[in-house]
């Protein structure tokens, strides 16, 4: 028996935008009609090397596919030069269990993380939107802004980060793909004056004011992805019609995690799930003053749906190696 390895350049050479947002917008929408089982992901914490390691297993029923991600986050790995986020996805039959495919997650992950960010925008923000705010440049923002340019028309982004180098490189690569006006500036206060926020830092301690905030923004808050960190302060929480992708994965280790802990926020002030929206079970945004924050902690479904698709594109075009199990 042999199964497909598909390495990172092999699920580049298949994996676009557009593919991404149409595979991770069914996942959600399954997810919102409770046809899927998802356990929460289960972490084991390195405190010694500021890490962890997660495992994230799933199971789309309608669609009879099954498989799990296991994913490591490492924020200091960049002054090593590594990726901070590196994972391998394996896809399983359904009918005997057995591996049909391991392959690279790190890219995946950036791309199905992405179109969360760019599905979320076209229900949650403004129609009209056209300015972006980006707070970190990192690997996620670039996908955070690619999924987004798939979603509305950008006029402007607006962007910081702590190195000013790393803003300049950013700029530099995403210019050309977005095709509009790029805003450097050292303060995170002129960065919120912009239709859609996007946040993508591992901060333990609120980056984004309340105040700073004008009403009728859409937040994509994405850095949060674990237990203790938060970019927003917990009182523009209160003020927000908050979505989050899963309620229970949301209240351990999303944006909202430490404002629940803390007792300022609670569950019950969750207004929804991404694909309860996206089913049409909930409405989204209602009118144009609606603060909207998407609070994204990444789902397995949204790995699922995007290595299926990719295992599949691999197999028509004859992509990626065969390895012999037994």
């Amino acid at each position: 028996m042999d199964l497909l390895w598909l390495n990172q350049s092999d699920v580049k050479g298949v994996l676009d935008m557009a593919s991404a947002m149409l595979a991770v917008e069914s996942g959600f929408r399954e997810h919102g009609l409770r046809k899927v089982q998802m356990p929460p992901k289960s972490y084991l914490y390195f405190k010694r090397h500021n890490g962890d390691l997660r495992t994230m297993p799933s199971f789309m029923e309608e669609q009879d596919i099954a498989g799990v991600k296991v994913v490591n986050v490492h924020p200091d790995n960049r002054e090593k030069g590594l990726p901070s986020v590196m994972a391998i996805v394996v896809l399983n039959s359904t009918e005997t269990g057995a591996p049909l495919a391991i392959m690279d997650g790190t890219y995946l992950t950036d791309m199905r993380t992405g179109a969360a960010g760019g599905i979320a925008a076209k229900y949650l923000a403004r129609p009209d939107s056209n300015i972006v705010g980006m707070v970190g440049t990192g690997d996620q923002a670039r996908t955070q802004l690619l999924a987004l340019s798939q979603s509305m028309d950008i006029e402007q982004v607006r962007i910081t980060c702590r190195n000013p180098d790393n803003c300049a490189s950013f700029e530099k690569e995403m210019a050309p793909v977005v095709n509009c006006d790029f805003v450097r500036t050292g303060s995170i206060k002129e960065v919120c004056k912009c239709d859609i926020l996007v946040t993508t830092t591992p901060v333990r301690s609120p980056l984004v004011k309340s105040e700073w905030i004008r009403e009728g923004t859409h937040i994509n808050a994405i850095g949060a992805d674990a237990a203790g960190k938060q970019e927003l302060e917990s009182s523009l929480l209160k003020k927000a019609k908050v979505v989050v992708d899963d309620i229970v994965q949301a209240s351990h280790s999303g944006e909202v995690n430490v404002s629940i802990s803390s007792g300022v926020f609670s569950e019950a002030d969750i207004y929804a799930e991404l694909g309860e929206v996206i089913a049409g079970v909930r409405p989204g945004r209602e009118n144009d003053e609606e603060i909207t924050i998407f609070d994204s902690t990444g789902l397995a479904v949204q790995d699922l749906v995007t290595a299926n698709m990719v295992y599949h594109k691999a197999l028509e075009k004859g992509i990626g190696g065969r390895v012999e199990l037994f």
